[in-house]
């Protein structure tokens, strides 16, 4: 791994929420806030983005483990903020703080966990056995 893989790294993306964002579109006809599962999608990309520089060519990193509290319902218009902090490195075992804010107040907080794999492409090859 990396060398400057280490714990403190931090990382933030903004998001404008709008309507394909919303959980009307994922199966809550009528409510038009941000659905709970793009939510923990951008708080993955956050961490995904935050730690990717750092990772040597051909690696890369998988979700383990998701903890999040949808705290606040977001409306079409704001916009959210994802911030993902690396709280710990266990050999390839990442853990992350993650929080979201819309333009009003803190919508989500919790924990993410990824596990960065040595090779992306032995990885793949491996899922891909289970089709044959």
């Amino acid at each position: 791994m990396a060398e400057t893989l280490e714990a403190g790294r931090e990382f933030e993306l903004k998001r404008e929420i709008t309507p394909e964002l919303t959980a009307d579109r994922y199966g809550n006809p009528g409510a038009l806030v941000f659905a709970t599962p793009m939510l923990v999608a951008l708080l993955e990309e956050a961490a995904i983005r935050c730690v990717a520089e750092a990772l040597p060519p051909g690696s890369a990193t998988v979700g383990t483990r998701v903890d999040v509290e949808h705290k606040a319902a977001t409306p079409v218009g704001l916009t959210v903020t994802a911030r993902a902090r690396l709280t710990e490195v266990d050999r390839r075992r990442l853990v992350f703080e993650v929080e979201a804010h819309d333009d009003r107040e803190l919508i989500a907080t919790g924990t993410h966990e990824r596990f960065v794999l040595k090779s992306l492409s032995n990885f793949l090859e491996g899922a891909a056995q289970k089709t044959r």
